[in-house]
This record gives structure tokens, sequence and C-alpha cells, in this order.
């Protein structure tokens, strides 16, 4: 059970809401001198209208809002405008302060709002530029009909500003006051737009796989790094697309895509595997050809990557850190394996827990659907955007999962004060200039710099200055000089139509729909899930995704040369899809998309490895086998199956060694027996993860090159220039190193890329990264010794957290839960965090489990990312759907709704989901009548 549930229910919900919000008003009282600025009033101030009615200006008729008992609202309208426009108000309503901060860091505002603390963050947003690309996509990408739909949500926010500011808006707003006198703006369109930009930079793919294999190359040699980063093992965990496609795209769509689309072609689940063309591409600030592939990297290389991965920190993680844990879990079983007889869809996007949810659950409803009005969709959406983001309307569902393609290169430039070398010349940069407004200080100003592969991100960082000068790079490379440079090329900095793919996708009324609307969604390349009333299922995805001359986008490619030049885009007729296969089902967890050796082009080089996927699979066979049919309860009980993987590979080894010392052998007794399993109150998995944990130190942790290491974890290490045998060192001839990267981002993460590491070189029990020093050089080590060693380890540092006593030891003590308010809730007083942030809970579950509570094994226990909402859709009757939100409806600190999801969240419990009129209607509490 969660240490703190905050979640106040049934007939006392308002009474106890009402004595919150004396607590937390005594509290500020007694605090810093807010107190005597602060009262109840002042707290409740933003509550929104649920009741009652409210003139709407733009609106042509009547809008109902209908919220039911856990505030979740579903509104009525009869015209599109009309509902968008509502949805506007109503998200402003409940989560205004959240969408302020949002499109104040997509347009690297956010000093503005905060002060000079976030300068350096706002830098280099403005040299990526989401911003101006968003701005361009409205300007010149978009459809009519999704800029008319972007206007009337934004009226709806602006509605709401025009009668709410301060302490009415937000408590935030209230204690922002007291160093600033900020004021939010109008809500534009853009803002909505720029939004997307964020989500894709969040699930970008392999950007920080390229920065740390480059940073390991100052330690480690090629092979060693390879073992680090092995290959997929397709011959265990099966790849989403396996029977190929069924039937055509009627439609040969072309969503003004930069590469050929050609071919056509069935039974390998690649229609078209026609080559793709052009390609030429426009960075922010700059136009020109991208360049990949690998190179060699070193010392000045790996000065300037470190400073850029300490810049990626700093950004904050909206939608989780990036890493190998980071995906999602959504699965899809026909009618012919459920007791529906129709299909059922699951969903539980992993992303970074905060305050609130990253999800807004709504209904969006034309009274009458038709060409005036033309959407029935329900979902999570997100707050500023328009539309649903995942759902299901009244004949599709679909689902997300990343596909974590690889659409990010690096490149070294060699620069000098007035361009870079390109194919042997010399050419201008592409330059901007762009002030920051710093809330109570003066402006700062700064000159982006683009080159033909995009914005130069070293410019952001003191560090990097002295890019590359002493990288080995490929024969014939130009003269170091004064070193080398980091751009970044994106798909995302190149404008595209992925606003009007949500739409799309919230109108799709069938299989074909649903592929020409997955075609517009450039970015994040995403796994897109389907099921339909008709009992179709399918897959399909989508996504703008390089196709690379020289390289494979593994380590920084030379941007002077054009052999290492994007060629063009993953024609969208070859792209992976799906429908109906034979099997039965769908299972996309973030495991590779296609077998590679059956697919023309590369997708990327950094899947995930398949350890949730090939659960999921397995736990479906397992029902499945015999004729057995799946109910929404076994759906609901596999999202949270919390089986450790790497627990049944590693504790046979485990257990098999020799402990003399009775302290450690008690411990070592709490895994005889164990089913793998990591329930929150279990001894056992805390144990052993504590045992993980330390295995990964021992043997590779403490191996890495200080800038992926933990920061301020110390080490003694031989010098740099020392290559002779370890033990010739004395005492003072070490080195002390610390590390200098956060504790959730941080190596060895434990990831299921971890778990291919350890189960390569299990069986060697001499292997050399068995061996405990710190220094990554050849030589037997002792697998048993290192294993003790960790189990030592692990003993000592659980006693000192949950311990003496090990029949005291739960899973959950180490494994937990606090919700943290964004922005006031990290870095506010004391007083403000107490009162916006939330928990903790004790959670089962764990990296790379199925329930995904992620933790990062190099920086500790705690939870840094989670199903971020989970969802089951019945396509037999839509009224017995169930979902669930990390938080609630909410983002008013102290309203009933702020966190009364979050309990049952954590014990898997799920919501009715009710969709028709009628359900609907019966499940009303409050009515809000909006009206011209």
């Amino acid at each position: 059970m969660p240490a703190n549930t905050n979640g106040p229910s049934g007939k006392k919900k308002r009474g106890r809401a009402r004595l919150l919000v004396i607590a937390i008003v005594l509290a500020l009282v007694a605090g810093v001198g807010y107190g005597a600025f602060w009262s109840v009033s002042t707290v409740r101030a933003s509550f929104p209208e649920t009741t009652g009615s409210i003139r709407l200006k733009g609106l042509s008729g009547p809008v109902e809002v209908k919220r039911d008992g856990h505030g979740i609202p579903q509104i009525y309208a009869s015209s599109d405008e009309d509902l968008f426009r509502a949805q506007g108000y109503v998200q402003a309503q409940d989560r205004f302060w959240e969408m302020d901060v949002r499109r104040h860091l997509t347009a690297g505002r956010l000093s503005e709002m905060f002060g000079a603390s976030q300068v350096e963050t706002d830098a280099f947003l403005r040299t990526l530029g989401w911003r101006q690309v968003a701005e361009k996509e409205y300007e010149t990408k978009l459809s009519a009909r999704t800029k008319k739909y972007l206007r009337a949500y934004a009226d709806g926010v602006n509605a709401y500003l025009a009668e709410h500011e301060g302490a009415s808006l937000s408590v935030e707003y209230a204690a922002l006051g007291f160093t600033n006198d900020y004021k939010p703006e109008a809500w534009d369109p853009v803002d909505s737009v720029a939004w997307l930009k964020a989500m894709a930079w969040d699930l970008r793919g392999n950007m920080q796989d390229e920065i740390d294999r480059s940073l390991m190359t100052t330690r480690f040699s090629q092979k060693q790094i390879a073992q680090l980063y092995p290959e997929y093992p397709a011959d265990r965990n099966k790849p989403i697309v396996r029977d190929g496609a069924v039937g055509e795209l009627t439609d040969e769509f072309d969503p003004e895509a930069t590469a050929a689309d050609t071919g056509t072609g069935t039974g390998t689940g690649v229609p078209g595997a026609g080559t793709g063309t052009g390609g030429t591409g426009t960075g922010t600030g700059g136009t020109g050809t991208g360049a990949a592939g690998g190179t060699g990297t070193g010392a000045g290389l790996q000065s300037q990557l470190g400073a850029l991965s300490k810049t990626l920190e700093e950004i904050p993680a909206l939608l989780g850190p990036n890493g190998d844990g980071i995906g999602s879990n959504s699965w899809v079983v026909s009618g012919k394996h459920t007791t529906t007889g129709k299909p059922l869809l699951a969903n539980d996007p992993h992303l970074a827990p905060q305050m609130p949810s990253l999800w807004y659950q709504m209904g969006l409803h034309c009274r009458s659907v038709s060409d005036k009005c033309r959407y029935d969709v329900a979902g999570f959406t997100f707050s500023g955007m328009p539309g649903v983001i995942i759902g299901h309307n009244q004949k599709v569902s679909w689902g997300f999962t990343n596909l974590g393609a690889d659409v990010t290169d690096l490149y070294l430039e060699k620069i000098t004060a007035d361009g870079y070398l390109y194919d042997g010349e010399q050419k201008p940069f592409t330059t901007r200039k762009e002030t920051i407004k710093v809330a109570g200080g003066a402006d700062r100003r700064i000159t982006v710099r683009s080159t033909g592969n995009g914005p130069i991100v070293s410019d952001r960082s003191d560090e990097m200055d002295d890019v590359g000068r002493t990288a080995p790079v490929t024969t014939g490379s130009p003269d170091r000089a004064s070193g080398y440079a980091v751009s970044l090329r994106w798909t995302a900095l190149t404008p595209g139509r992925s606003m009007d793919a949500v739409f799309a996708l919230n109108e799709a009324a069938d299989f074909d729909q649903f592929r020409k609307a997955a075609r517009l969604f450039d970015v994040p390349a995403q796994n897109l899930l389907y099921a339909d009333t008709d009992g179709h299922i399918g897959y399909q995805a989508p996504g703008r995704i390089p196709v690379r001359g020289k390289g494979d986008g593994r380590y920084p490619a030379p941007g002077w040369d054009p052999e290492y030049r994007w060629t063009g885009y993953v024609p969208q007729s070859a792209l992976p899809w799906e429908k109906d296969p034979g099997r039965g089902y769908i299972v996309t967890a973030n495991q590779a998309v296609i077998d590679p050796e059956k697919y023309p082009y590369l997708l990327t080089e950094d899947w995930g490895y398949g350890a949730r996927s090939q659960r999921l699979d397995n736990l479906i066979q397992s029902k499945i086998k015999d004729g057995g049919k799946i109910s929404t309860k076994d759906m609901q009980t596999m999202q949270m199956d919390d089986s450790s993987e790497i627990a049944k590979l590693l504790t046979p080894y485990l257990l098999k060694i020799d402990i003399e010392d009775p302290y450690i052998r008690e411990a070592q007794k709490l895994l005889e027996g164990w089913d793998y399993t990591q329930d929150s109150d279990s001894a056992a998995a805390a144990y052993f993860n504590g045992v993980w944990r330390y295995t990964l130190k021992l043997a590779f942790g403490n191996k890495l090159p200080k800038e992926l290491r933990v920061t301020g974890e110390c080490l003694r290490v031989p010098p740099a220039d020392d290559s002779g045998p370890l033990e010739d060192l004395d005492g003072d001839s070490l080195v002390r190193e610390c590390g200098e990267r956060a504790r959730d981002a941080a190596q060895p993460d434990g990831g299921d890329r971890w778990f291919e590491v350890v189960r390569s070189i299990l069986e060697d029990e001499d292997n050399a990264w068995w061996k405990t020093s710190t220094r990554p050089d050849s030589g037997a080590g002792d697998r048993d010794k290192l294993l003790k060693q960790a189990m030592e380890d692990a003993r000592w540092e659980l006693t000192a957290k949950l311990g003496k006593d090990i029949d005291s030891w739960s899973w959950g003590r180490l494994h937990q839960l606090t919700l943290r308010n964004q922005t006031l809730g990290i870095k506010g007083p004391a007083v403000l965090r107490w009162a916006l942030n939330r928990g903790p809970w004790n959670l089962g579950g764990g990296e790379a489990a199925v329930n995904a509570t992620g933790w990062n094994a190099a920086g500790g226990y705690g939870v840094v990312w989670v199903p971020s909402m989970r969802m089951i859709v019945n396509l037999a009757d839509l009224d017995k759907s169930k979902w669930i939100n990390l938080s609630g409806a909410s983002g008013h600190a102290y309203n009933t709704h702020y966190s009364d999801q979050t309990s049952k969240w954590a014990t898997g419990e799920l919501l009715p989901w009710v969709f028709s009129k009628k359900s609907v209607e019966k499940a009303t509490e409050d009515t809000l009548a909006l009206i011209p």
C-alpha cells in the first residue's frame, strides 16, 4: 500500500479538502513570510466552475460539459469549432499553469517566468529553434481545417484568461507573484503546435546512446563498446511485424514527403521497398543536406559530448529520462482470442512521473456526427493541444509506443569565425540573433549559428569550445586548428504535419483511414496500434526516418564529408505494417519493429531489447493455448505483471555461491524459492535488485568514464596516461575522479540492454568484465567473486536503508514514487514543495518489467518513470472500457481531483470509461453549460 495516499474520496471529499486547504494556509502563514498574503480564499480562488452556466464568446450554439465523480469532462457540441473552443476553455480551467509553463519551455522563454536560473536552458532551446519550426508548420504545412481548430482552441483558452488572473488562475501564480510581476499573455495557435516538438525531443531515439558510445572511447576499445551494446536478440525476442501485410492501402496518399514513395507489395510487412530520394531538408536557421555515420572519437570530442550531455540533463524531461528503460506497452488481441468476441486493446506509455500527470482525460462529442461536426472521440489529451492523442472514437481505437527510430545525428564540424567546411569549400553560417528576457534581470542576447547539417549545439556550453581538438577522425580529415564544433540534424527541425495527424486519427473509421492518418505523423516516430468494432486489428510504423549515405548513426559523423549526408527518408509506403495477423494479436513494447535481415532500411541500431515485449507475448500465448480466451480482467492483470526477467537469469548463479558469513547468508536465503515477482511487499525483490545494482556497478559502472557515472560519486582510478599493470600502481598513483551525470540518467541504468550484456558473459566465469578493478583492461576476471561482493554490498546497503531485520524489508520501501510539480515543486521554497507535491507511494514492478516502474540502477531505487496512464478498450462494448490516470483531472493543488486517481493507479485499479451519451449521463455529477 502507498505510504501516503493523498486521495480522499466518497462523502468526506469536500470536508477533507477544506481541512487540507486550511492546513496548507496555516503552513504558509508559518513559513518565510508568505502567510501574510495567503488565505483560504486565495488557495481556492482558482477552482473551476463546474456547474451553472458561463457565457463563452464565439460559440455558435450551447455546449455542455459533463464531469463525473473524478472530475473528468465530457464535452457535447454541435460544431467542430464549438467543440475545440470548449476544450480550450475547460483545459485552461483545470491546467493553465501547466500549459503556460509548457509553451515557455518550447519557446525557450522559461527565464521570463523563473529568472536567471533558466537562461542556459532557454539558450539551448532557442538554438534548437522549436518555436520557429512550429511557426513554419503552422504557416506552410497544416491544413486550413487544422488551423481553424487550433484558432478555436486558442479562443477558448483566451476566453478563460480574460476572466482570470493571478491566484484565480492557479496558486502557483500567487506564489510567483512574490518574486516576479509576470502575467501570462494570450494563447496562440502555435503554442499548441510547438508542444509536439517537446514530445518529439523526449522520444528522439538514440542521441544519448550516440553520446555515450563516443564518451566510452576514452576508456574502452571498439570491441569492448560493442560488448556493451549487443545486437538485438531476434532469435529470442520477437519483433512487432512478423506475418507481413494483408491488403493494400487504397489511396497512395503522399503527405508532401521529401523522399520518393514508390512501389507496392504484400507478404513481407514492407509494401513498397522502393528507394528514397531527395531529402535535402531544412535545419533550424539553415538549409542543406545532412550527414550521418561513424568515426572514431577521443578526448577532445569526449569533453564536448560530455558537456552536451550535461546540457541535455538541464532541459526538463517532460516525458521521461532518455535511457534504455523508457518506453511503453501496447498490445491488441483479436476477437477470436477474447471472451467478448471483439478486440481488446491495452496501452500504458512509460513517461516521467509528474504532478499533475502529463495526460488529461476527456471526451469530445458531436451531438450528431456530420460534415459540420466530425468527432465523437474520448481518451487521453495533452493540456494545451486540441484533440485526443490516445483513445478511441465510435469505430476505432489506437495506442502509441515509442518506435525508437534513429532520427538524430551529431556531426563534427570544421569551423572558422566566418563559416564551416563542406565538400572542400568554405560555407557561410546561417545565423540569427535571439534575445532572452530575464525576470528580475537584464536581457541576454545570443547568436545561433547553423551549418547545412543543423544548429551548432556546442555553442551553448563553455566546455564545448575545445571541440574535437584531440579526437581521432577519418583519413583525409581537415586540420584541427582550433577544433571541431558539433551540430545536430534532427527530423523534427523540418516542418511537418503531425498536428494534422491528430485530427485525422480522431475521425478515422477504418484501417485504411488509420494508415493515412499515420502517414501524417512525421515526428515523433511512434508504433501505432489499431483495433476496430468490426473486429480488425493492425499496426503501422509512421514517421520521417532518414536514409543515410555512409555510416549508421552510431557515432558522430564528419560534417565536412558529403558522403555522410542523408540521402532521403524511408518511403512511407515501405514502413512496416500489419493487418489481422494469423497469430491473432500484436505486441508493441519498444522491441525491434521487424527482423533487419528481412528489411532493406536501417531504422535504428538501438532498439529496446525486448524483455517486456516477449514477456507479454508469453503471457498472451499462455492464455490462448488450447483455445483459451482473454478477458478485460486478464488484460488488466497483464498490465500489472511485475516479473523480473533478469532475476530469472541471474538468481540461480547467486544461489550457487558459497556464503560463509551468516549475516550475508541470511539475505541470500531470501532468494530461495522466490518466484521472481517484484511485489511492493517482497523482501526477496528488494534484495535481488540491490544485488543487481551492485553487480552492474562492480562489473561495469566503476570502469565507465566520469561523464557517465553519477555526479558526486568518486573513485580512485589509474591516471589517463598510464597503461601499465594495475598491480604496479601504489595508492598514491591513483587519481580521484568524480562522476558528472544526474542520478536518473547515469549508466549502467540497468535496463534490458544490460540484461543482454550480462547474459552474454554469464557462462564465461573468467571474462575480463568480471574484474572488480576500475580499469577495463584485459585479463581474467572472477564471476563468483564479483557476485559474492555484490551480495555483500547489497546486504549492507539495504541494512542501512531498511534495517537489520530482513523480515521487515520490502521492495516498496526502497522503490518509492513521489509526484512533483515540475516547476515550483522542484526548485521552489520548501513550503511550496510540501504544498504542491504528493507522495511517496510504495510501488511494486521494476526496470523492464511489464509494470514498468523504472529505476536507474546507477543512481538508486527511486521511481524515475512509470506507466503514465493505463487503458483497456473493449471494442465489443466501448462503455465497458477502463482507464486510469497517474494523478487526477485537476492541476490545482488543493482540488479534490488533484491526486484522486493515484492510489488506485498504484494498486492496478482502473476506472470505468463511459462513452455513450446514456452512460455519460448516468455517471455525471456536475454539468456546466457554456452558452453564446
